[in-house]
C-alpha cells in the first residue's frame, strides 16, 4: 500500500465490498472490458481525431509499455498537466495499466505550483503539451527541472525539444504486474482557494464507484455525448459523471480546447452533445450567449452546472436559455457528490444543491459547538462514507484539522439540509461574514443582485473594519449600463433584506479574478479591496 495514504477501516471495506459499492474494479480492467463490448465505436472525439474503445485500449498498452521501458513502475508518481486533448485518455489509462500515479495539475498552473507537486509527490516523470493557448510548456518543464534535479523525465505531447516526445514512446505491449483495485489509483488537487493544494489519494475502488454511480444518475448510457468544456483533470469535469463516467457507460467524450461558447457551441452543434457540465460564471456567460447566436443546441438534455454555489435566480433561466434540463452538482474531491435528480421538481432543481448520491453516504451538519443541528438550520457540513477519502496524502497534520477522530471530513462547507435530505449551500465558512456578530452569508446577498437586470454576476466578501472587525463588500460585474451603488441597496432593501446584510460598499468590476479550475477567487477579492482601504503611502 502506498505510504501517505490513509485506508478505510477494515471493517468498512468489508462493508463497502458486501453492498456493491466495490466491485473490485479497475480503470485497466474497465477499458479492457468496454473495448470488448464497444470496439470500433468512437470513445473520444478531439477536432479530427476520433479515438475507438478498441484503439485507446491498444494505445493504453503500448504506451504503458513504453513508459514501463522508460523506468516508471508501480506507485511511481507522474505529473501530468494537459489541456483537453486525446492524448490526456492514452497517458492516465496506461499508468493505470502499470499501476503509476497520475498526479492532476490543471493547464492554469506555473512554476511554483508544479515545482512543488513534483517535489512533494517525488514526482519520477512530467507530462506535457508542447503548446496550448500561447503558453509554451516546455519552457516552464525547464523551470521545473533546473529547479528539481531528481525528476528523471520530461514527456511532451507534440514537439518534444530536449525531452522525451510521447508519441515515440508507443512499444509492443508487456506482460504487467497486476493492480489491485484497493490500491491508489491517482493523486487529485484539493479545491481550496488558499495556499498550495493538498493532495487528495483516490483508489481504484472509492473513484469507479463515484463514477458509476454518477452515471446511473445523470442517465447515461452508450448513446451520450458528453462535452468537456472544463479541464479534464479536474474532479468535476472527470467523474461526474464526466469524462470516465461517460467512457464506464460506453458513451462518447467530446473535448473542446476552451470553455467558450465560440468553441464549444459549435460543437454541440456538430457532434450532437446530449450533456456537459459548468462552473456558475461560465454558466452565465453561456446564457447570454445563447440569445445572440445562431447554433442549434437542440440535442442537449442536460446541462450540470456545479464547482460553486449556483444562484436560484441564475438556475431559473437555464431552461429558458437552452430549453435542457439543469442538473446542480455539488461534490468535491475529497469524496462526497450531490445532484439534483433529472425528475426532481424545478423548486429543488433551483434552489438546492442536490442530495447525496450514494445511499451509504454519511452527512452531519453542526453548529459550532460540534453539535448536530436540526434540519432547516445552518451549520457546517461533515460526511463520510464508500468514496469520500479518511486523508490527505502525507499531511498528518492537514488530516488532524480536516478529519475527525471517527472519520468525518470537514469540508469547510456552510449548508442546511431540507427536510427531504436536500443540501442548501450558504457557503464556505471562510465566506461567512461576521459584522460585528452579525452573520451574513455572502451567496444569499449575490442571489438577490443578480435578480437585478443591471447586475451580470455578484461576489461579496469581507473587508476589515476597526470597529465591527468585518464588513461587506459587493464587486459587481454589470450588464449593459453600470447602476448606480445607491441604487443596487435601495434594490436590495425592497427585496426585504435585513439591514445588516445590506453591502457596506460596492466595487464595479469587468471580470472576476479566478481559481485555477474557474472558480470566482474570493481571496483575490479579498486583498483587492484591503489594499484599497490602506491609507496612502506619503513618499518622503
Amino acid at each position: 500500500m502506498l505510504t501517505g495514504f490513509t485506508p478505510w477501516p477494515k471493517e468498512l471495506e468489508d462493508q463497502y465490498r458486501k453492498n456493491g459499492c466495490w466491485k473490485g474494479e479497475t480503470f485497466g480492467g474497465v477499458l479492457k472490458e468496454r473495448a470488448a463490448l464497444y470496439g470500433n465505436r468512437t470513445a473520444v472525439t478531439c477536432g479530427d481525431a476520433h479515438w475507438s474503445y478498441k484503439e485507446l485500449d491498444e494505445r493504453a498498452d503500448r504506451l504503458a509499455a513504453g513508459l514501463y521501458k522508460l523506468g516508471i513502475r508501480k506507485e511511481d508518481r507522474v505529473v501530468i498537466q494537459l489541456p483537453n486533448i486525446a492524448e490526456f485518455f492514452e497517458v492516465i489509462f496506461a499508468l493505470f495499466r502499470l499501476g503509476a500515479l497520475p498526479v492532476f495539475a490543471l493547464p492554469s498552473h506555473r512554476s511554483s505550483e508544479i515545482t512543488y507537486f513534483c517535489e512533494f509527490a517525488e514526482a519520477k516523470a512530467y507530462i506535457i503539451p508542447d503548446t496550448h493557448s500561447g503558453f509554451d510548456y516546455r519552457g516552464l518543464a525547464r523551470l521545473v527541472k533546473d529547479k528539481l534535479p531528481s525528476l528523471e523525465h520530461v514527456i511532451v505531447a507534440g514537439e518534444a525539444e530536449e525531452f522525451q516526445q510521447l508519441s515515440r514512446l508507443h512499444t509492443e505491449p508487456l506482460r504487467l504486474e497486476e493492480v489491485s483495485p484497493a490500491e491508489v489509483a491517482f493523486l487529485q488537487l484539493s479545491g481550496g482557494s488558499t495556499g498550495l493544494s493538498k493532495l487528495i489519494p483516490r483508489t481504484h475502488d472509492d473513484y469507479i464507484y463515484s463514477l458509476r454511480l454518477s452515471a446511473e444518475i445523470c442517465g447515461l448510457d452508450d448513446q451520450s455525448v458528453y462535452l468537456a468544456a472544463l479541464p479534464t483533470a479536474h474532479n468535476y469535469p472527470l467523474s461526474s459523471p464526466g469524462v470516465l463516467g461517460t467512457l464506464y457507460a460506453g458513451g462518447r467524450v467530446v473535448l473542446s480546447p476552451t470553455p467558450s461558447p465560440d468553441d464549444c457551441f459549435p460543437l454541440i452543434e456538430q457532434e450532437n452533445v446530449t450533456i456537459t457540465a459548468l462552473v456558475p460564471p461560465l454558466a452565465m456567460v453561456w446564457m447570454e450567449a445563447a440569445g445572440s447566436r445562431r447554433n442549434d443546441l437542440s440535442s442537449l438534455q442536460v446541462l450540470q452546472v456545479g464547482g460553486a454555489k449556483f444562484s436560484a435566480e441564475a438556475a431559473r433561466r437555464v431552461k429558458t436559455a437552452f430549453g435542457c434540463t439543469l442538473q446542480q452538482v455539488f461534490g468535491m474531491a475529497e469524496g462526497l457528490v450531490n445532484y439534483t435528480r433529472l425528475d426532481d421538481p424545478e423548486d429543488i432543481i433551483v434552489n438546492t444543491q442536490g442530495k447525496p448520491m450514494s445511499p451509504f453516504d454519511e452527512v452531519r451538519v453542526i453548529d459550532d459547538d460540534g453539535r448536530d443541528v436540526e434540519p432547516g438550520e445552518t451549520g457546517h457540513l461533515l460526511t463520510r462514507g464508500p468514496y469520500t477519502i479518511r486523508g490527505y496524502y502525507k499531511a498528518p497534520k492537514h488530516n488532524e484539522r480536516s478529519f475527525t477522530a471517527d472519520g468525518f471530513y470537514q469540508t469547510g462547507d456552510i449548508v442546511r439540509l431540507t427536510p427531504s435530505g436536500y443540501i442548501v449551500v450558504e457557503g464556505r465558512a471562510k465566506d461567512q461574514i461576521n459584522r460585528g456578530g452579525e452573520k451574513i452569508a455572502a451567496e444569499e446577498v449575490e442571489n438577490h443582485l443578480l435578480a437585478h437586470p443591471a447586475v451580470h454576476d455578484a461576489a461579496m466578501v469581507s473587508m476589515p473594519d476597526d470597529f465591527l472587525g468585518e464588513r461587506s463588500c459587493v464587486f459587481v460585474i454589470p450588464k449593459g449600463e453600470t447602476p448606480k451603488p445607491g441604487e443596487l441597496k435601495a434594490f436590495l432593501r425592497k427585496r426585504g433584506l435585513a439591514a445588516y446584510k445590506i453591502p457596506d460598499r460596492i466595487e464595479f468590476i469587468s471580470s472576476f479574478p479566478q481559481t485555477g479550475v474557474g472558480k470566482v477567487s474570493k481571496k483575490d477579492l479579498r486583498e483587492t479591496i484591503a489594499q484599497k482601504l490602506k491609507p496612502a503611502q506619503i513618499e518622503l
